[in-house]
């Protein structure tokens, strides 16, 4: 016999990044998935917490504001995305424009390449982006402090620029005494 347990994905992904990945030494680690929704993982000690049932570490549900505005709505992929195909409609002859030309589906896949040509429209949509993620995530830094964030998911393939973005964002929005924040992989 052999056993078999269903995971949820977040949960997983956070999983194997605490135990072979980036949030390998770390403890607790928090784990964020960027896609096309938002999930999240936290592991303490080598284990997913997973919180009285029906629970769950679900980051992408968390409010970023009293109006109900979820990190969803605005940080998954499909919210880059409209983002991208709105600002991009307004000025179409930026470099993000000019690279997407008439396809549609999956915009958030040219934001790096725009961004690597110094695109302001990508810009300003990454900075959007990443000081929703930054304010969401001091709250999760408040309440459970842990030593990593490890950024996962099709929307974290931005790299650099968006882990950069986060990490000067993060500490405006925390405690003094938590300085910068955790280390963000």
């Amino acid at each position: 016999k052999r056993q078999v347990i269903i995971e949820n994905d977040s949960n997983t992904a956070a999983l194997a990044e605490s135990l072979c990945g980036a949030g390998r030494g770390y403890n607790p680690a928090f784990y964020m998935n960027m896609g096309s929704g938002v999930g999240g993982g936290l592991v303490i000690d080598g284990k997913i917490y997973h919180g009285d049932t029906p629970g769950e570490v679900e980051f992408g549900h968390l409010r970023l504001n009293s109006d109900g505005t979820t990190v969803e709505d605005q940080c998954s992929g499909w919210a880059v995305d409209q983002a991208i195909r709105e600002a991009v409609t307004t000025n179409p002859d930026c470099p993000l424009g000019q690279i997407i030309g008439d396809k549609t589906g999956g915009e958030a896949k040219y934001l790096a390449e725009a961004l690597a040509q110094d695109d302001t429209v990508a810009q300003d949509i990454l900075s959007s982006v990443t000081r929703n993620l930054a304010f969401a995530l001091s709250h999760v830094t408040h309440l459970i402090h842990p030593q990593v964030i490890i950024l996962g998911g099709g929307l974290s393939m931005v790299g650099v620029p968006l882990r950069k973005s986060i990490e000067e964002q993060l500490p405006q929005f925390l405690m003094k005494i938590f300085g910068n924040g955790p280390e963000i992989k």
